[in-house]
């Protein structure tokens, strides 16, 4: 592998939070020779607004309906603890995942390994230089698997764009030992229909299983055509990782699913799997699918089951992730509306749109039925030049309660109770000003999970946030303690 050496970086504060930078550390190449970053299609470039929304941004932080511009707030019950800005990897940060004292960072340029043994003091162990879009990264024992969702010249980490029209390119999930966590090598890499959008975790003793999400298939794309209705399953032998190969690509939606477009306008039409959270021990996964939610029975892991189906085409755009409650018995779906890179968290939008959609489960087995409460949504109003709208998010694991965190791009980072499932309510917040007062410059925080005590946030522009939240309705989380933490492979935390 090839290093490159940066110099140590002192401390120093940013505004009320203590910014505590860790070391710079090596930046690997996971191949034999130098990557450029070249992922292809990182966010939008900003978009200029007009002089009336810009007037309406700069009165409403002159008057404190928002913050300043990078202006750091947060309810009193919050507290920021440190920010680690990007260093050698500049592209867009993405998924967060959790092992012991380390936390893994995705980036559209490769991954970064923090060490968050003092989560105040954040320190980066490994940058690993390996391109591609949106490198959504997931972690079981010894192996690291990345999600490759642009397409590639080859599966190499030193890989550049290239057409998913040429038949020779190539998309899906990449697979590192992180055995060391200074040098991560790279092992094994297996081609799925559409590229991975994001994958899903369903770990069993000696193998690993992936559902990988993906869509947007076109007549153009050799190796993604329509129809592409489900989702591929991998399987990885922990023993052999180099041995991963798809085992199955279930059918999740016979009919098509939601057909969007002129039948229901505004709705995306399904055409695949946004993303999967499994849980495991119930033996059950709920699907975010575009114009889709379902609900999976996952008996046979290597080929899970529709069970119910369910879409809001009054008020969900995109169906784009989903969190259940710690007995299993509801699920947040989030609608992604305006693709993340719009402002959606406004007074025009509305309360339910662009929001979360609250469902509780009723019945037993495979007659399981998902049924619908309502709707949460940040109580907070963010200017037009914020990209703003539900996004990933996890439970923090409180006794008795459902309470969640979860990211909202420049809405910032929203704690919130859903044990009312018809009446949710936001309990404590942090986010900063807009990027910018007069441009639509895509940023914010981009996950927002809990682990181990504090609340970790991986910025697409500012970096790694750690923050604590101190509330005698989240407290008794505090005792809980994960040995690995994958949000979308939801743990039984008690």
């Amino acid at each position: 592998m090839t290093s490159l050496h940066r110099p140590r970086v002192r401390r120093r504060p940013l505004k009320a939070v203590a910014a505590a930078l860790g070391l710079a550390a090596s930046l690997l190449v996971a191949g034999p020779a130098a990557a450029t970053p070249d992922p292809g299609d990182h966010p939008s470039p900003a978009r200029e607004m007009s002089r009336g929304q810009e007037a309406a941004t700069r009165d409403a932080i002159r008057k404190g309906g928002i913050p300043g511009v990078d202006e750091v707030v947060h309810s009193a019950n919050v507290r920021p603890l440190a920010n680690l800005p990007k260093q050698a990897l500049q592209g867009t940060n993405s998924d967060l995942a959790f092992q012991g004292k380390y936390a893994f960072a995705g980036n559209y340029d490769g991954f970064v390994i923090y060490d968050i043994s003092r989560p105040e003091a954040p320190r980066t162990v490994s940058q690993v230089l390996c391109p591609g879009s949106q490198n959504d990264v997931s972690v079981s024992g010894n192996l690291l698997f990345l999600s490759t969702d642009s397409s590639r010249n080859d599966d190499s980490c030193h890989s550049t764009a290239q057409p998913a029209t040429e038949k020779s390119s190539w998309e899906g999930m990449k697979i590192f030992d992180i055995s060391d966590k200074t040098h991560p090598r790279y092992v094994a890499a297996v081609e799925t229909a559409c590229g991975s959008h994001t994958h899903t975790l369903v770990p069993e003793r000696r193998d690993v299983y992936l559902y990988v999400s993906s869509y947007s298939p076109s007549e153009s794309f050799p190796d993604c055509r329509p129809p592409h209705d489900g989702i591929s399953v991998i399987k990885v032998p922990r023993s052999a990782p180099e041995k991963a190969a798809v085992v199955d690509f279930p059918v999740l939606f016979p009919d098509g699913g939601n057909p969007g477009g002129s039948t229901n306008p505004g709705v995306s039409q399904t055409t695949g799997c946004h993303d999967i959270t499994a849980f495991p021990k119930l033996r059950l996964a709920a699907g975010a699918c575009m114009g889709d939610g379902i609900l999976l029975d996952l008996a046979n892991p290597a080929a899970p089951k529709v069970i119910d189906r369910v879409e809001d085409n009054v008020n969900f755009a995109f169906w784009h992730s989903a969190t259940f409650n710690e007995r299993g018995n509801k699920v947040v779906f989030t609608d992604e509306l305006g693709g993340g890179g719009a402002a959606t968290c406004n007074e025009r939008t509305g309360p339910n749109r662009g929001a979360d959609g609250i469902y509780d489960i009723t019945g037993r087995g495979t007659h399981r039925k998902l049924v619908f409460q309502g709707y949460y949504k940040i109580p907070r109003h963010q200017a037009d030049t914020e990209n703003c709208v539900a996004h990933n998010g996890s439970l923090i694991p409180a006794r008795g309660r459902d309470i969640m965190v979860q990211a909202w791009y420049q809405g910032g980072v929203s704690v919130w109770d859903f044990t009312d499932s018809t009446h949710p309510k936001e309990i404590g917040y942090f986010e900063r000003g807009p990027l910018s007062a007069d441009s639509l410059v895509t940023g914010g925080a981009w996950s927002a999970y809990y682990y181990n005590g504090h609340i970790y946030a991986n910025d697409m522009t500012k970096g790694l946030d750690v923050l604590r939240i101190d509330d005698r309705r989240t407290d008794s989380a505090k005792s809980v303690r994960m040995r690995e933490l994958n949000v979308q492979t939801q743990p039984d935390y008690r």
